[in-house]
């Protein structure tokens, strides 16, 4: 819980985000990148010929992280300017360097590089918080893989499934948003060294008109920050359609932790699977039985807020007028580092929630009785006509014996009886009731479909993804 205060603290950093997180999109890392960007470009330039002295480089280097925020506010409620802010507090502390800091860059060269910087290292973080999750799911699937359970469609009783296979369909949709947030590591460009509107004028002025030094330029800044691709063209900006695919691979992660949690709270109705309930947890102040999956809720709660905010990307990427519009930016500042805060926020609480998930095999395994009669008919049917009775005579007793068993349970509120009403009844005497029932015979291939996908999806990730699987997460409230 926050200190008191009399200002607002964001939830997501209070209650939900990593500290690791909230620091990636905190100011030191932001002015911290800038700096950084400057000094790789001062470097580039140098080598292309530029008078750019080493002792310059060697001030801006020794100070990239001792930033007088205090100054630089003071120096952007003077400029109202926050660039121009920061190349003056550097300019202060690496004096020998300033005159050259900046050197024909544009505000964008540092903001929307340092801001694809961070969103990369930021989808880094959730890659492997992610493959967190995919492994315990894995782990969950693979130990339950031939309990059978009761499955549902319209939330109905439908034919049976196993405990494992419904978690395989939780972990699929992960490595599905797994995949997405590595193609957009791999693929993300770099802005580059682009000028005011893109055109590259202010460099090729610095280069006297060399095409290939500015070219070179250019490739050298994004390798420094390990980029392989860089903008194609740009405007002043680069095309906020990138925030747009990083926005929307993160509200897949979104999508799937609500789908899983969704399943987890109507599953923690029906007694059958829980989330992790502490010893001194309270479920509710008034009612003290009860273990509400507040976790869970947490998570789709989290998860409604990404799937709004990911619209947000879209409309700016839209918005955006001719070379570049600037009613991007106060948008941007919160939009995209909440995304990101947020789905970490989830990923915590799902790291947290598949890692003690609660199984009641007693539970499942009555629901599976109570509704297996009725599924096991056709069976019956069939074991009774191979005993020497008449299909049709059969098929009559069974739908007269089941709209009877389903009174019991309608009407009176009691078990379903459709078996002991087939015992008493001497046309299925020669029925092997007790084999017909075995409940592992109505599962298909659910067990064997657990293991094929932990083989060849969730196995590679494990192998790839080894040094992030031991984490485990104690959540904040």
């Amino acid at each position: 819980m926050a200190k008191e205060t009399k200002i607002y603290v964001s939830p997501l950093v209070e209650r939900n985000a990593s500290r690791q997180m909230a620091e990636l999109f905190g100011p030191a890392k932001k002015f911290g990148t800038w700096r950084r960007l400057w000094l790789e470009l001062a470097r580039a330039q140098k080598k292309l010929g530029l008078d750019i002295k080493q002792t310059q480089l060697n001030q801006m280097k020794r100070n990239l992280d001792d930033i007088d925020y205090r100054k630089a506010a003071a120096y952007e409620k003077k400029f109202r300017h926050d660039v121009m802010a920061h190349v003056h507090t550097f300019g202060d502390i690496a004096p020998k360097a300033a005159p050259i800091i900046h050197l024909g860059a544009t505000s964008c060269y540092v903001g929307d590089n340092a801001d694809l910087i961070i969103m990369r290292e930021g989808l880094s973080i959730l890659a492997g918080k992610t493959a967190c999750v995919i492994d315990r799911l894995g782990r969950f699937a693979r130990s339950h893989r031939s309990m059978p359970a009761l499955g549902f469609t319209h939330y109905q009783p439908a034919q049976l499934t196993t405990v494992g296979k419904r978690a395989s369909l939780w972990c699929y949709e992960f490595v599905m948003d797994l995949k997405e947030i590595e193609y957009r590591i791999e693929t993300m460009p770099f802005r580059g060294v682009k000028g005011t509107t893109g055109t590259q004028a202010s460099f090729l002025s610095l280069f006297g008109g060399s095409d290939a030094k500015v070219r070179r330029l250019d490739e050298m800044v994004a390798k420094a920050f390990g980029f392989k691709n860089r903008c194609a063209v740009t405007g002043q900006t680069y095309q906020r359609k990138i925030d747009m695919q990083v926005a929307n691979s993160l509200a897949g992660i979104a999508q799937s932790a609500h789908k899983m949690c969704n399943d987890v709270r109507l599953l923690a109705n029906l007694k059958e699977i829980e989330e992790p309930f502490e010893k001194s947890q309270i479920g509710s102040s008034a009612m003290a039985y009860k273990r509400n999956p507040m976790r869970c809720e947490r998570a789709t709660g989290l998860a409604r807020l990404v799937l709004s905010l990911a619209s947000s990307p879209a409309m700016t990427a839209s918005e955006q007028w001719l070379e570049r519009t600037l009613d991007d930016s106060s948008n941007r500042r919160v939009a995209i580092a909440e995304i990101f805060l947020a789905v970490d926020g989830i990923l915590e609480i799902l790291i947290n929630v598949t890692g003690g998930l609660v199984v009641y095999p007693k539970v499942i395994a009555a629901r599976v009785k109570s509704e297996l009669p009725f599924m096991a008919t056709e069976n019956i049917l069939m074991a009774a006509v191979k005993a020497g009775g008449d299909r049709q005579q059969l098929h009559e007793k069974i739908r007269v014996h089941s709209h009877a068993a389903a009174a019991q349970v309608k009407q009176l509120g009691k078990h379903n009886d459709l078996i002991a009403r087939l015992k008493d009844d001497a046309a299925f005497a020669k029925v092997d009731l007790a084999k017909v029932l075995n409940a592992k015979s109505y599962v298909g291939r659910a067990p064997q479909q657990v293991d094929e996908f932990i083989k060849d999806e969730i196995s590679p990730i494990r192998r790839k993804y080894r040094q992030c699987l031991s984490r485990t997460v104690e959540l904040k409230v």
